[in-house]
């Protein structure tokens, strides 16, 4: 039986980092021997590097995807763990609550637990949601552990889920590393000139400094903020949305280590922005994301230098952006990713996380050499969905406060937001629903978290929870609440978990 043989032969990667070496891992794992895979980058252009912190995909990202060894991948990034974020002064001065991944206890049948706490909430008769999440209980008190095995399945300990806090330089060097034994190549330089097509102005070659033509037939840009395929290129075009999400800048720097890491990462409420302290094996890293219009460079590095637990280990690092996307992610012949496909801030650790996403994605809709817009069509909707679904969900912190101690925290809590997100906080606070779309990489338990602990508290409950009998309903919710405590005692503290599984060696 023959067939023409269409598939692509030959990808180029532009721009390393940890969002080109994820790309060059995951098509090497997945493409073959027939296709050649190379990368460009330059050691002179450098890596933004500001992200440090993940969500639970991620361990799908590695483990499954790439077939990596959690210890190794930890142990080479000096990685911890992260059972969610805390967030400090956000809904007023003083608040702190922590949005903790995985699941609020059980529901029952189509309601989901807290429908049946806020009933006794509002009444005064439970405690915060946060007594009923295993992660919100358990992170700080400094524990963590990965689910035992044969644990029953409605225990608080099945399934755990987990994120990381890891060094973003050493998990693009560690990627490099399997990459290039999976066959990728790695071509160091910088492209000077772009060959489009004549007839359709799909890019057919790059050309580096030395005069090296590099062609391909599929182009992954991971060129960073300037897009030089995707935008500098292509024109693609951006859709801007610092009027919801007004920070455009941030300062980073690290910090020595002073005490044992966290088992979460912690977000502090600042005059003009919030900074960000991520606990690392052998330091800390942290930031102040800012709005320029409300605090100069000069001031939010000094702020950010007074704020840190130990030593500072460098200069505050400035990095400027643009919140938004652009119009499309895929174009002709070139995907974007990373940054050059848009930007959301840090502030729910989501910029990897979009870019595995698009990776998932990329391979279930992968093209031929005839590039059938169908695909390309899918994958920008679905791109843009999520993308704006998880924009919602970071305007929803800046926007569900009570601040009004500052112009940016005024301009942040009278802003207008975008009509999909005015529902779903009109849901929630008339009685605690919220529904989840299919594009919403935030579960039910995160929206639930991050309103109540915004200080957005329903004026009711699901009317079928009254079905219960109270005495029923008092003896199931503080059942949930026991068993979560119970589960909170047999975990190890993190360190502990730590130095028996993953100990990185002394740099």
């Amino acid at each position: 039986m023959t067939s023409n043989d269409n598939r692509i032969r030959k990808v180029v990667v532009v721009g390393g980092g940890s969002a080109g070496w994820m790309a060059a891992a995951a098509l090497a794992t997945y493409l073959g021997k027939g296709t050649s895979i190379r990368l460009i980058e330059s050691e002179e252009i450098g890596i933004v590097g500001v992200g440090e912190a993940s969500i639970p995909f991620m361990q799908y990202f590695n483990t499954k995807m790439l077939g990596i060894k959690e210890a190794d991948f930890v142990t080479h990034t000096q990685g911890t763990f992260k059972l969610g974020i805390q967030f400090n002064d956000w809904g007023r001065i003083g608040d702190s609550y922590i949005h903790g991944f995985g699941t609020i206890s059980q529901g029952i049948g189509p309601l989901p637990f807290h429908q049946f706490w806020l009933k006794l909430f509002l009444a005064g008769r439970a405690p915060d949601i946060g007594a009923y999440s295993l992660h919100t209980a358990a992170a700080p008190l400094g524990r963590f552990m990965v689910s035992p095995a044969n644990v029953p399945a409605d225990s608080p300990l099945a399934n755990l889920a987990y994120a990381y806090h890891f060094d973003a330089s050493l998990y693009a060097r560690f990627l490099r590393t399997l990459s290039e034994k999976r066959g990728v190549t790695r071509t160091e330089g910088k492209i000077v000139d772009v060959i489009q097509r004549g007839e359709d102005g799909f890019i057919e070659a790059v050309v580096m400094e030395g005069g090296e033509r590099i062609e391909g037939e599929l182009f992954i840009d991971c060129s960073g903020f300037r897009g030089l395929l995707i935008e500098q290129t292509l024109k693609t075009g951006y859709v801007d949305w610092t009027q919801w999400l007004p920070c455009d800048r941030a300062m980073a720097v690290p910090c020595e280590v002073v005490g044992p890491p966290t088992p979460y990462t912690r977000s502090t409420a600042l005059a003009s922005g919030w900074q960000w302290r991520i606990p690392l094996q052998h330091r800390v890293g942290n930031g102040y994301v800012y709005s320029s219009r409300h605090i100069s460079d000069d001031e939010a590095a000094a702020t950010l230098l007074a704020n840190l637990d130990g030593k500072a280990l460098a200069d505050p690092r400035p990095l400027r952006f643009t919140t938004g996307r652009r119009n499309k992610v895929w174009n002709r012949n070139v995907i974007a990713m990373g940054l050059a496909s848009g930007f959301m801030e840090p502030l729910e650790s989501t910029s990897l996380y979009l870019v595995q996403s698009a990776l998932n994605r990329l391979l279930g809709l992968f093209p031929d050499r005839n590039f059938d817009p169908l695909l390309s069509d899918r994958f920008n909707r679905e791109c843009t969905a999520e993308a704006e679904r998880a924009r919602d969900f970071l305007i929803l912190h800046y926007n569900a406060t009570e601040r009004d101690d500052t112009p940016f925290w005024d301009q942040c809590r009278t802003m207008a937001v975008p009509d999909s997100l005015r529902e779903a906080i009109g849901l929630f606070r008339h009685d605690g629903r919220y529904f989840r779309a299919d594009s919403d990489l935030f579960a039910l338990p995160s929206w639930v978290q991050v309103m109540l602990g915004q200080r957005i508290v329903p004026r009711g409950y699901h009317p079928i929870v009254d079905e219960m009998p109270d005495d029923h309903l008092v003896e199931f919710v503080d059942r949930a609440r026991a068993m979560v405590a119970k589960c909170v005692q047999a975990m190890p503290m993190h360190q502990d978990f730590i130095d028996q599984n993953c100990k990185a060696p002394a740099l």
